[in-house]
């Protein structure tokens, strides 16, 4: 502890708070445990998306929502600008993602860089040693340190996405909700007469609007930078031009034309060349996939481990081997074949209902 900064006290705690019925819930219960709660939540919108954001996690409304339930749990509530950070971890990462062939998951960066990250630094600056926020997971602090597990709710569980977190970063973080289904989340709510009780949940990227993500990629980025190539048959027949590799994804059925007799499907993008290249759904399986930038809850691992493995967030469970390489590599070999895997996303590895960790899907050296 610095001795020019706050004492810092395990009772006090800076919270997340979305504007959404999650964090809302989180607050009371919190208090209710005995916690100095601070509400918090992040601006990282730029002036000129305001309105696109206007009904957005982080908005204007966001942000109206969240500091009239901070006043009605009865606790303190800021605004903290990060929207210069946001643009460099969360956004820049999206769209360059893109342009490298690779189908991001910018939820996952925004919980290691932001969340949990700046916002723990933010949260020593006030004297709170935990940061909290309204995730569906739980995190177990133990004598041999912090442990992830799923949530309660197998329906709402979004250990996913918390999978890159550090060890030390897991220690001094808080997730309330993980022993809760949604329904009883709701329901308590309700009976404090929160405003937020019956608000949708979001079901998108926050900072693209409809989910559209080309048109956010034309919009921020302009359709004259992408890169545009050829369409390629996986026998190297050439199929015709397209616009750009940045409205590509492995796994695509849609926006290939048509007139081909028979569905066809995005199997890999070469971003050195700007070629996609296409076959059947077949050609999606693989018996594996390589991950790399890995990152263990627990350590560095040796050996073969079983595993079960999501290898994106809306795709079942499944059981896997998981191999540790080198270099912060390792080789997740399915114990089924499977299909659509997409390099850029996260595979996250679990044992039991404990997350282990995981890593960020390679692109394919077969199709290479």
């Amino acid at each position: 502890m610095s001795s020019t900064g706050p004492e810092i006290s395990k009772k006090r705690v800076l919270l997340g708070m979305s504007g959404g019925v999650d964090s809302s819930v989180s607050a009371y219960l919190l208090k209710e445990q005995g916690y100095d709660v601070i509400g918090v939540t992040m601006k990282v919108w730029p002036q000129d998306c305001v309105s696109r954001a206007e009904d957005k996690c982080c908005g204007p409304q966001a942000v109206a929502d969240a500091r009239a339930v901070a006043h009605s749990v009865g606790v303190p509530h800021y605004v903290v600008d990060e929207g210069d950070e946001f643009q460099k971890h969360v956004i820049d990462y999206f769209t360059q993602e893109y342009r490298q062939g690779r189908t991001p998951n910018p939820c996952v960066l925004c919980n290691e860089k932001l969340k949990f990250g700046n916002l723990q630094d933010k949260a020593t600056s006030l004297g709170a040693y935990y940061v909290a926020t309204g995730h569906y997971a739980r995190i177990e602090h133990t004598a041999n340190g912090p442990v992830l597990k799923k949530a309660v709710d197998s329906r709402k569980d979004q250990s996913y996405f918390l999978f890159s977190l550090r060890p030390q970063q897991l220690e001094r973080s808080l997730a309330p909700l993980g022993a809760l289904t949604k329904p009883e989340v709701r329901a308590i709510a309700k009976k404090l007469g929160l405003k937020t009780h019956d608000k949708e949940d979001s079901q998108e990227i926050c900072f693209v609007p409809g989910n559209d993500y080309k048109e956010f990629l034309k919009s921020h980025l302009g359709e004259k930078t992408f890169h545009r190539g050829g369409l390629y048959y996986k026998d190297g027949t050439y199929m015709g031009p397209h616009d750009g590799v940045e409205y590509f994804t492995v796994g695509q059925r849609k926006g290939l034309g048509g007139g081909h007799g028979r569905p066809l499907y995005v199997i890999d993008i070469d971003p050195a060349t700007s070629n996609v290249i296409v076959g059947e759904h077949a050609d999606l399986i693989r018996p594996d996939c390589f991950i790399n930038q890995t990152s263990w809850i627990a350590g560095e691992l040796s050996g073969p481990v079983e595993i079960t493995t999501k290898i994106r967030y809306n795709y079942p469970e499944v059981r896997a081997r998981l191999h540790p390489l080198p270099d912060r590599r390792a080789r997740i070999e399915f114990l089924e074949p499977q299909h659509s895997i997409s390099p850029g996303q996260a595979a996250v590895c679990y044992v039991g209902d404990t997350v282990l960790g995981g890593g960020w899907i390679e692109r394919s050296e077969k199709s290479t």
